[in-house]
């Protein structure tokens, strides 16, 4: 896990909320943690080097590799215990899976009652080994969430020091302004790419500006279909990207990462990959903006049509 890096290359940071968490505008996403095959050092050698790119947020989720992505990387903690206080820890909960890691599970379901949060709370510091999250979040939006009873969890949460602070993903605008008039959210943790404007144009995007909260992304490079899909509208889209980035002398990916941050809801992209060397690409897309030409080339090319 060595790579070389450009030594002025380094992530700058973003406030989720005038009280929230100070987030690396970019964040390291850790759901195929558990997909890498890498030892114990080679996990706590990989979040230095996240580190010395300035990329200190990581992002996980209880149900991560079948429950096992936070035990991974609370062995690198364990092994090198001071890189706690020089990261972000994120976590997510609200999805119960049918697992062998979870026998008691008969069907798969959401459940945000308190019980669960709390509970699924208190199993992630464990495996994380550590006594707090900076970041908690509902993993997706529950038909039978009670926003009281969400609201007074996360106190409960933050009064015993456990968690910082609270947001919520794949929620719409009006479930976020549901739960945040009881209790102050940092984000809302989407997805967004150019394969996927949904938030641009559903609200979402602009509720959180009027806020002055800025979301998390998932799957900003489309789960890699911005690379490989086969149909029309992604090849063009595709060939878009690639003659500006060409323009820019910018790698392809830098200049899609570039794209979403331009936006003035601010938003913070997730990676979700082990290699060192595409972060630093992510990374390289918070040191330039593209020209409103490009930017809206884009945009034309992502839906396919003009603007008006």
């Amino acid at each position: 896990m060595t790579a070389a890096l450009p030594a002025d290359l380094f992530c700058p940071r973003v406030s989720t909320r005038s009280h929230g968490p100070d987030l690396s505008r970019i964040v390291a996403g850790m759901w195929r943690m558990g997909e890498w095959g890498m030892s114990a050092e080679q996990r706590v050698a990989f979040i230095e080097q996240c580190i010395a790119l300035g990329v200190t947020s990581f992002d996980h989720a209880d149900i991560y590799g079948n429950y096992g992505v936070e035990g991974l990387f609370g062995e690198a903690l364990r092994l090198q215990p001071s890189l706690r206080d020089r990261i972000e820890l994120v976590s997510k909960c609200g999805i119960k899976l049918v697992s062998p890691q979870r026998p008691q599970h008969a069907i798969q379901h959401y459940d945000t009652s308190a019980a669960h949060i709390v509970a699924s709370v208190e199993q992630s510091l464990r495996q994380l080994h550590t006594d707090r999250l900076d970041l908690l979040l509902i993993h997706r939006p529950d038909p039978l969430m009670e926003f009281d009873e969400i609201a007074a969890a996360f106190a409960a949460l933050r009064q015993a020091g456990k968690v910082r602070h609270f947001g919520v993903s794949n929620f719409s605008r009006h479930q976020f302004e549901s739960l945040n008039r009881r209790i102050e959210l940092a984000t809302n943790q989407v997805e967004f790419s150019p394969l996927h404007t949904t938030p641009m144009f559903d609200e979402t995007f602009d509720g959180l500006q009027d806020l002055d909260v800025a979301p998390m992304i998932w799957s900003p490079l489309a789960g890699g279909r911005l690379f490989a899909s086969s149909d029309d509208n992604a090849d063009h889209l595709r060939l878009v990207i690639k003659g500006i980035a060409d323009a820019l002398n910018q790698p392809f990916a830098s200049v899609v990462f570039a794209w979403i941050m331009q936006l003035p809801c601010r938003p913070v992209p997730l990676t979700g990959t082990g290699r060192i060397e595409a972060i630093a690409v992510a990374v390289a897309g918070t040191r330039f903006t593209l020209s409103r030409g490009d930017w809206f080339a884009i945009l034309r090319a992502a839906r396919g049509h003009e603007v008006a």
